[in-house]
């Protein structure tokens, strides 16, 4: 059964920090090119950003680039989402995907996605 556990959400001031940690269990992590998504309330399911299987490459939103940083350990099975600079607008639940297969190309895509974690809320203050 697979599993994808988020944590590291919570309360921050504009301008603050959080990181988001998504832990994998019952797949083949290396497999996977992983992504996080953000969903605020009364809106869509929105890209945030997601990284290659091997690490090797990442792919951000525009609205994050700067600011946030996607890494992941696959000796862990775990990824990783920086939040710097926090904005009001930020403020949402984020869940994180795996998309199955090493392939060159990642996606922004949540067809892509196989599986989904439950997510964590960010809320950020202004």
């Amino acid at each position: 059964q697979v599993q994808l556990v988020e944590s590291g959400g919570g309360l921050v001031q504009a301008g603050g920090s959080l990181r988001l940690s998504c832990v994998a269990s019952g797949l083949t992590f290396s497999n996977y090119a992983m992504g996080w998504f953000r969903q605020a309330p009364g809106k869509g399911r929105d890209f945030v950003v997601a990284i290659r299987w091997d690490g090797a490459s990442t792919y951000y939103a525009d609205s994050v680039k700067g600011r946030f940083t996607i890494s992941r350990d696959n000796a862990k099975n775990t990824v990783y989402l920086q939040m710097n600079s926090l904005k009001p607008e930020d403020t949402a639940v984020y869940a994180c995907a795996a998309d199955r297969g090493r392939t060159p190309l990642i996606s922004r895509r949540p067809q892509a996605y196989d599986f989904w974690g439950q997510g964590t809320q960010v809320t950020v203050s202004s």
